[in-house]
């Protein structure tokens, strides 16, 4: 096999997003992108370090996709159309492409989160949160529980959790970000 012109590790990080997206995240490794471009394995290490380079690589550009997402959505809303409008392109992304949103959880070490767009969605969540007059550390507190139920419930549907019954996940989805708007105007809750 003669390696490709024109590898290089933004293509194929590019090319392992689809791949998450096609067989899960967990499944992306070097090995099976060299089978997708048809060249030895040792011809990507060039471009790419190792597995894990690959996947840090794609969760970089999960997380960058998904800031520019919620960047988009965020503009010009305040208060519950900025809350309703920043869980629905996680819940978005996650529908469009389930890989890539698995790779946005992916732990990254330190230095490289700092680097990473996942600051700019701490960002856009606090800037969010300014609508609802939230002081530290009660910011502090909601952007994580934000981020934990619009993961959990992403997780939950995306799995199937919620398929046994009605109502509809939509209408839930509603009433889930409901609660969370009259929770964090009424921030903190009573002792």
């Amino acid at each position: 096999m003669a390696p490709r012109v024109g590898l290089t590790a933004e293509r194929l990080t590019a090319a392992g997003a689809e791949l998450a997206d096609e067989v899960g995240f967990d499944q992306v490794t070097v090995s099976e992108l060299a089978r997708r471009f048809d060249v030895k394995v040792a011809s990507l290490y060039s471009h790419v370090k190792n597995s894990h380079d690959l996947k840090t690589r794609i969760a970089l550009l999960a997380l960058e996709e998904l800031a520019d997402r919620a960047a988009d959505a965020l503009a010009g809303r305040a208060g519950k159309d900025a809350l309703v409008a920043l869980a629905n392109v996680y819940r978005d992304y996650a529908r469009e492409h389930p890989g890539r949103y698995a790779a946005a959880q992916y732990r990254l070490d330190p230095e490289t989160a700092m680097a990473g767009a996942g600051v700019r969605h701490s960002w856009m969540t606090r800037a969010l949160l300014r609508g609802y007059d939230l002081d530290e550390p009660d910011q502090t507190h909601a952007v994580r529980l934000l981020g934990s139920v619009f993961h959990g419930y992403v997780s939950i549907e995306m799995g199937g959790g919620f398929d046994h019954s009605a109502p509809d996940t939509q209408e839930t989805w509603s009433r889930v970000l409901d609660a969370l708007d009259v929770l964090l105007r009424t921030w903190p809750p009573a002792p």
